[in-house]
């Protein structure tokens, strides 16, 4: 059995993935990856796959450069979960966490020109729910979540 992220038909059959990153920028990479591939074989359409590729990836990218701080020895952690009605992607770094308050609103003129706050703003556009909370001992945790399109909707 090998390591490293689950190969294309082992995850065609998952209904859950779990996955172990490096706090590098390749694993922000990997990470939309995997996700857009399990998103798809969920029955997502492209548009929404590309949605929720884009979330996932400003989500890892704020796990390795502002929570894990490209630390080696701290990891990122990815669950996926597919359901009938619901994909859920739960996001998990060892840093030291932040208050949502104090992230700059990016839409604010004063913020219009500034490099942080703009993923926040991406992944709230993009999902239909957003959870984040610190965990203990330390770290930050994101859920993200996007609803199964109707039959209406495709």
């Amino acid at each position: 059995m090998g390591f490293g992220p689950p190969s294309l038909p082992d995850m065609a059959a998952a209904k859950t993935l779990q996955v172990q990153l490096e706090s590098t920028l390749e694993s922000v990479d990997t990470a939309e990856e995997m996700v857009q591939d399990f998103a798809r074989q969920s029955g997502f359409p492209d548009d929404d796959v590309h949605r929720i590729g884009m979330a996932v990836r400003e989500s890892v990218v704020n796990a390795v450069v502002h929570g894990n701080a490209f630390n080696s020895h701290k990891k990122v952690s990815l669950d996926l979960s597919s359901a009938a009605d619901r994909l859920t992607i739960r996001i998990q770094d060892q840093g030291a966490g932040f208050d949502l308050d104090d992230v700059p609103n990016p839409l604010a003129e004063e913020n219009l020109l500034r490099k942080t706050g703009r993923g926040l703003f991406l992944i709230r556009a993009f999902m239909d729910e957003l959870h984040m909370h610190r965990l203990s001992p330390g770290g930050m945790e994101v859920v993200m979540v996007k609803n199964s399109p109707t039959k209406e909707e495709l």
